[in-house]
């Protein structure tokens, strides 16, 4: 594969454009909008959740996106958030973009969108657009004159789409993993929501019908409900708190007495209303004390609890004193704990009585206080046993995502810059099947 380079500006379709001013109010209907929380968000665009606006007619002709958009920050309150990439891969409906950001809409002839998308990741790609912000545009906002006249690196476009390809291969697998622990994770939280809050086998049992589940599992639900003080709870079952089933495992550890190599997870690496804990760095310079965690604890973000942070550890490793370590008192209870902790009723409970204006800090003291209904052990152990296969998947997804990740970031230069050739990589890719 032969590389040369072209202005950047030579393998557009049409002019750069830049988005849609935002109205400061959005209600009700309208088409989605890319804004810049989404760029940052999701690098590959593809049936994301967004905000809605109203658009006419005239404007859906200059405004609505096509497949292999790509989108670039104009702006940015860091550096280097300037001039950051994606690309839209389409969606099930109308979407267009706000004023922060610039479309450039390829010449399919000469370019095929996929490759300069991954190009724009490579340290070629993010120096050219660091040569943009260097040179005082990013102040006032990248132009799309600035974006035409970057050199960037060029070979046939038959070439770009088969490097394309391989990368987007390997993106569309960590993508898929993602999506599965989503829905791993929907359907655990809604078998909990049924046995522990709505207690639906018990009121299809009182009602005389069948509560849908194998016998054994049946006949550990009574079969009438009965008055507490929450409300009415199946028979048998008791009026406890998070404490009952649930510790805190107090395990500080001091920052010298820690192995650079170990896994360090922040706030900043917890995404929100996710238990699936994709991300995390290492311990290698850090200063101040930590709390260990081991691979299948409970990690609680206790600084500002109404964003919703709560996953289960991936690894073994350490956590940051803003996040809560949760464990199970006996792994019976494990499925029954998880689903308490990372429920939306919960993470209320402890904004609720979280402590502090600015920055409102939980604690596990208030945390254990929290009342809930408990079951017979028998029960929680089924739904632990029903649910510990997903949590499995979700953290082999995880390390396979990671693996995936790893591989495309170190292949991506090397395609780029045609320094591997292409019976190689299949060579690679072979490997990582295997």
């Amino acid at each position: 594969m032969a590389v040369d380079t072209r202005p950047f500006g030579e393998l557009l379709g049409e002019p750069p454009r830049n988005g849609l001013t935002r109205p400061k109010a959005v209600r009700g209907g309208g088409v989605k909008m890319v804004n810049m929380g989404e760029l940052f968000a999701f690098p590959r665009l593809r049936n994301v959740p967004m905000d809605r606006v109203p658009l006419s007619e005239s404007e859906a002709e200059r405004f609505l996106l096509k497949n292999g958009d790509l989108l670039f920050a104009r702006q940015s309150l860091v550096l280097e958030g300037a001039g950051k990439c994606s690309i839209f891969l389409g969606d099930v409906e109308p979407v267009t973009f706000e004023s922060h950001l610039t479309r450039v809409r390829l010449d399919p002839r000469k370019a095929d969108p996929r490759f300069y998308f991954y190009y724009f990741q490579s340290y070629d790609g993010r120096a050219a657009i660091r040569s943009i912000v260097e040179q005082g545009a990013g102040a006032s906002g990248i132009r799309g004159s600035d974006l035409a006249g970057l050199a960037v690196k060029w070979t046939l476009v038959e070439e770009q789409r088969a490097v394309a390809d391989i990368l987007s291969t390997l993106d569309d697998k960590i993508e898929l993993n993602r999506r599965m622990n989503e829905a791993l994770e929907g359907m655990a939280r809604a078998l909990f929501k049924s046995w522990f809050v709505d207690f639906d086998p018990v009121r299809a049992k009182a009602e005389g019908r069948d509560p849908g589940l194998p016998k054994p599992l049946a006949d550990l639900f009574p079969t009438r409900l009965v008055d507490s003080e929450l409300g009415e709870i199946p028979e048998g079952w008791a009026v406890g708190v998070l404490g009952d089933v649930a510790e805190h495992p107090r395990r500080g550890i001091q920052p010298d007495r820690i192995e650079p190599a170990t896994p360090y997870i922040a706030l900043e690496h917890m995404p929100k209303r996710s238990i699936a804990l994709s991300d995390w760095g290492t311990a290698d310079g850090l200063e101040s004390n930590k709390l260990e965690f081991r691979r299948g604890e409970i990690l609680f973000g206790k600084l500002r609890p109404y964003f919703h942070k709560v996953g289960v550890a991936p690894v073994d490793g350490v956590c940051s004193t803003d996040i809560v370590v949760l464990a199970a008192r006996s792994s019976q209870w494990l499925g029954f704990v998880l689903g308490h902790a990372s429920s939306v009723e919960f993470v209320e409970y402890t904004h609720a009585t979280s402590t502090g204006t600015k920055m409102p800090r939980t604690s596990w003291n208030d945390m254990a206080l929290h009342e809930l209904v408990l079951p017979p052990e028998p029960v929680a152990a089924a739904f632990t046993e029903l649910m510990r296969p997903s949590v499995h998947r979700v953290i082999a997804g995880i390390h396979e995502s990671r693996a995936l990740a790893a591989l495309r970031d170190a292949l991506l230069p090397k395609l780029i810059s045609a320094e591997l050739r292409m019976s190689e990589v299949d060579a690679v890719l072979a490997r990582a099947d295997a």
